[in-house]
This record gives C-alpha cells, sequence and structure tokens, in this order.
C-alpha cells in the first residue's frame, strides 16, 4: 500500500487504504491479539499451513531480489497477517438489528531501509496494509505479497529521502536508534477457531433486550455480541516465524433514559473472556439486565450532585480499573517522540523515569504471560508479540517509583531494547508498545469494610456531612454511579450528575492513601486487548462538582404503548 503525503506532513491514506476504512468499525474493532503457542514439531506444522508457505517464500525471494536501481537494498522485512472470522449480532428492543458472520485476511508489509541507526519507518515508510485471499491458493497469497512488498519497498526509499531531509532542520543531542534489534523467535501454535451455536446467543439477546418494556420511560436498550477467532502470522528478515490463535468472546448490554431535567443517563454492562464456558447464562445475564434497568430508574429520580465538593471519595475495584487504565496504563508506554523532540517519550510519565508516580505503597507490573487470574481469562495473555518480540513480565513502578516503560522495537532514551510489549492495531496496525497483563499490587491492603469505616471518619474529623463512593465510571472517569456516603448512620444516597474537577496523574500520586484486599479484572477487548487487574482505592480528597452539561429535550410524546401478553 502506497500513501499520500498530506500538507500537514502526514501520511495520507491511498485508495487501498480507504477501502479497508469502509469495513464496519464494530468488525475492525475486534481485531484482537493472540495467543502463541510452542508447537512439538515446529518445522512440519509450519510446512503445513499454506498462509505461512506463501509468507515464507516470498520474504526468502524478497531477501534476495528486492532491491531498485541506484537505490539500497532493504536491511529489514516483516510480513504480519491477521486472519479473522468473526461473528456480531446486537438486538434492540426485543428485535434483532444485526447479525453478521464475516472472514477477513489483512496483511502488513513493512520494509525498512538504512540501517538500525537510521532508517526509512517515517511517514510513507511505516508499511502497507491490504487485503489477502481467503481460499488457500498458494499462487494468490504471494502474488498479494509480492505487490505489497514492492509498493511497501518504494515507499520506504523515498520515506529515508524525507526523513533525512527532515532530520537536518534538528540537532540532536542524545540520538537513540530507529530499530532495536530482537533474536528471532520461532512459534507455531494452533489456529484459532470459531465454533458456536449461535441460536441460543441470538435468542438472549432478544431476550434481554426485551426487558425495556419493563420500564416506559427507558429510550434505548441494547444487548451486543462480538466472538471472533483471530489467527496471526508473522515472519520477518531475522528469521522470526511466529503462528498465534485467540478466541475473545465480547457480550454486552447497555441502556439510556432521561430525567424530567432532561439530563440524559447512561449504563452499561460487558463480559469480555477467551472461553465461551465463562460467559454468563441466560438467567444471569436477564438479571444483570433487570438489575441494570432498576439503577437507570433509580438514577432518574436520585438528586443533582451538589455544585462543589472536595473531601474524601471511595472508589469500588470495578471503578477504580478505570483510573489506574487511564492515568497509568496510557502513561508508561515507551512512545518514541516525534522527530526533533527531546523528550524521552510520550504521555504525563514522560519526564517521571526514577521518579515516585504513586504512593510507595504501590507497585506496577505488566505480565502478558499470565493466563488467567482469580479464576478469569486475561485478555491480554501472549507468548509473542506483534514485532517477533517474546513476551515477558516487566515491573514497570516499584514502590511507587517508575522504574521502566513497556517496550517495542522503537528505542527510546535509556531503553535501546523491546520488552515484548510491542503489538498492533488495525487500520493503522503499526506496531506499538502497549499494554498486556497490568496488575497493581500494594503492600498494604484493607477490607472494602474499612475502607468506608475509614472514608466516614475523615468526614467526621472534617466535619463534612457526607464522602462520596463511586461504583462505576464511564468514559472520561465520569461517574455513571455515585452515592453520598452520610457520615452520620454511614447510609447511602444515590446522585446523578457529578465529574470530578481534579483526577488526574497529580491527585493519583499525592492523595490516595489506602487500597483493598479486594481484586477486580478487567477486561479490554476493543483496539489492542489487554487486561488490567487491582483493587478499590480511596482518595483523602478529590474534588466532586455538578456537570456543566446541557440537558437534551425530552421526547415530545409518549412511546408507543407495550401490548400485554
Amino acid at each position: 500500500m502506497t500513501t499520500i503525503q498530506r500538507s500537514d506532513g502526514r501520511p495520507r491514506p491511498s485508495a487501498r487504504m480507504q477501502k479497508l476504512a469502509s469495513v464496519p468499525a464494530l468488525l475492525i474493532a475486534l481485531l484482537f491479539a493472540s495467543i502463541c503457542v510452542q508447537a512439538k514439531d515446529t518445522q512440519t506444522s509450519a510446512d503445513d499451513d499454506p498462509v505461512l508457505q506463501a509468507m515464507r517464500a516470498e520474504l526468502e525471494r524478497s531477501k534476495s531480489a528486492l532491491k531498485l536501481e541506484g537505490m539500497a537494498a532493504p536491511y529489514y522485512i516483516d510480513y504480519h497477517v491477521t486472519d479473522m472470522d468473526t461473528h456480531a449480532a446486537e438486538a434492540a428492543f426485543g428485535a434483532l438489528r444485526t447479525n453478521v458472520r464475516l472472514r477477513f485476511r489483512f496483511l502488513r508489509v513493512v520494509v525498512r531501509v538504512g540501517d538500525y541507526k537510521q532508517d526509512s519507518f517515517f511517514g510513507q515508510g511505516q508499511g502497507g496494509l491490504d487485503f489477502m485471499p481467503l481460499d488457500n491458493d498458494l499462487v494468490a497469497l504471494r502474488h498479494e505479497i509480492w505487490l505489497a512488498t514492492d509498493s511497501a519497498y518504494k515507499a520506504a526509499t523515498e520515506a529515508l529521502t524525507a526523513k533525512q531531509a527532515r532530520l537536518k532542520q534538528f540537532t540532536v543531542d542524545q540520538p537513540v536508534d530507529d530499530f532495536a534489534r530482537a533474536e528471532p523467535v520461532v512459534s507455531i501454535g494452533p489456529a484459532a477457531k470459531l465454533d458456536f451455536d449461535s441460536h441460543p446467543w441470538l435468542k438472549m439477546l432478544q431476550d434481554s433486550s426485551a426487558l425495556y418494556k419493563t420500564d416506559a420511560q427507558i429510550e434505548s436498550f441494547d444487548s451486543a455480541l462480538n466472538f471472533a477467532a483471530v489467527t496471526r502470522y508473522f515472519v520477518s528478515s531475522e528469521g522470526a516465524v511466529v503462528r498465534s490463535g485467540q478466541n475473545v468472546y465480547d457480550l454486552r448490554i447497555a441502556g439510556t433514559t432521561q430525567a424530567s431535567d432532561g439530563m440524559r443517563l447512561d449504563r452499561s454492562h460487558g463480559y469480555a473472556v477467551t472461553d465461551i464456558k465463562e460467559l454468563p447464562s441466560e438467567e444471569k445475564l436477564l438479571a444483570d439486565a433487570t438489575k441494570l434497568l432498576a439503577t437507570l430508574e433509580q438514577l432518574r429520580d436520585a438528586p443533582i450532585a451538589d455544585e462543589e465538593y472536595r473531601g474524601p471519595v471511595l472508589f469500588s475495584a470495578d471503578a477504580a480499573s478505570t483510573v489506574f487504565s487511564d492515568l497509568v496504563g496510557e502513561n508508561v508506554l515507551g512512545l518514541k517522540p516525534d522527530l526533533g523532540q527531546p523528550a524521552r517519550t510520550k504521555g504525563a510519565f514522560a519526564t517521571s523515569y526514577k521518579s515516585r508516580v504513586l504512593p510507595d505503597f504501590l507497585s506496577v507490573v505488566d505480565d502478558p504471560t499470565l493466563a488467567s487470574m482469580n479464576g478469569r481469562s486475561l485478555m491480554g495473555k501472549y507468548d509473542v508479540d506483534d514485532e517477533g518480540v517474546k513476551a515477558v513480565s516487566v515491573s514497570v513502578i516499584e514502590n511507587g517509583k517508575l522504574v521502566n516503560y513497556l517496550m517495542g522495537r522503537e528505542p527510546i532514551r535509556d531503553f535501546p531494547a523491546s520488552n515484548g510489549h510491542g503489538r498492533a492495531r488495525l487500520p493503522q496496525n503499526n506496531p506499538g508498545p502497549s499494554l498486556g497483563n497490568m496488575i497493581v499490587r500494594s503492600s498494604e491492603t484493607s477490607s472494602p469494610e474499612a475502607l468506608k469505616k475509614k472514608l466516614i471518619e475523615i468526614c467526621q474529623q472534617r466535619e463534612l456531612p457526607y464522602g462520596y463512593y463511586v461504583e462505576t465510571l464511564g468514559p472520561q472517569r465520569v461517574p455513571r454511579l455515585i452515592y453520598k456516603v452520610w457520615a452520620k448512620d454511614g447510609h447511602e444516597e444515590l446522585v446523578r450528575g457529578a465529574i470530578f474537577g481534579d483526577l488526574d496523574t497529580r491527585t493519583l500520586r499525592n492523595d490516595l492513601i489506602a487500597v483493598g484486599n479486594d481484586v477486580n479484572v478487567e477486561n479490554h477487548p476493543l483496539n489492542i486487548p489487554h487486561s488490567v487487574i487491582n483493587p478499590s482505592i480511596l482518595f483523602d480528597e478529590l474534588e466532586v462538582k455538578r456537570a456543566n452539561a446541557n440537558k437534551d429535550k425530552l421526547p415530545d410524546y409518549p412511546a408507543p404503548a407495550v401490548a400485554s401478553k
């Protein structure tokens, strides 16, 4: 695939890339990370797979024949094929709205010209993405790889020239290599297969979404499933050969309603696992959907949060997962800065290496080698990353101090090598550092009941009438279920329309005073699948205030009557 340069210097997608962008986002989001299992007879397993045969044959041909007159030959080439079998379905108001079974194969080709210190991975030279034939015709597969390789090589030679010209504009005080060397890994695991009876699941979607009939003020209520079998293939000119497969099952329910003043209220609940046996039964799903509907009704009747509050706030382990994911997970990635930028990396922890970023009783490890935790499968499990590097456990934060970044094969200052965390997503599909299984641990813990008691004690000491307890968070760390906890007797009162004024990395470092001994496992299936494992947390002081949000107009006339059975 080739790209066209935009006026701002970034690559513009070509027509072939635009064709890929037309694939429904719901299905693109099903491109999940893989599990690699070492096979006993690697050579035989690889030779039996036509996709691997085609990739390896074209790689060998490219290594010997790929060179333009007057241009340098590539020093590195890799091919990455993602084979997806997906089933996506959605029901709303008791009826199926979508029900789609699709199969894709995507090919990513990276050709690097130059050397490990300075190469062409820039602008148009960041690799190409294309469709692959679905049948196993060896000639057709090789033909597609050949075309993509030729295009990627031409783009790489142009990109190297553009990059060298751009670098002349800057003075680099502490240069780092463009690409890290890695020992080649050979790991041939089984391909993934999507084999299930869809009829019971479709019925569950319909039955759960039909529960909207119990509440005339529900404006939307839907259930959805996204099941996928993903097999990933990777070969490189360094000698890596990888095949890995993973099944991912994502089931979700969601609803919306409006309060009498027009405030829109949202609730959702999801189940994301790698083993279909872990998904809820029909009885469990219906019970959870009924509970979700009840909370929507309670939110409609709940008072609006007070205009301003500053004091202790307790987060459930579920809500704390969002806090750690947003404020820690996104900032421990070793992202290479843009050309000419002197920073070590990007994000809020860019200048925090060897500095305290959490309370000294907290540590964080990312361990993609773990398959499960407390009986739950972990979606961030993989054996080899998407750059052909073996996955390893990385201690990122020790006793509150940042000691490591999660690294792919693009070095940053002080981190010259990958630690097996280079992973890819579509449609960009260029690997970069990502979480695997991020585990938050504490040397000091208390029971959730003890944390609530401590919350009340702080309120009493400061003569505050109440504190806050957050049960769930939505996007941008906005509370969806937040309760006042009254200091006088400990009873809880649901409120709506609250937001945080200062929930950021500074408050996480300075104002988090205690954690629970409970453990929440949160699987994130979208984009690059990962898992976050963490306890509940108590902040000594946070600002909670009323959201300054526009309220939607209520429907002008009632919903249609639900016929009685």
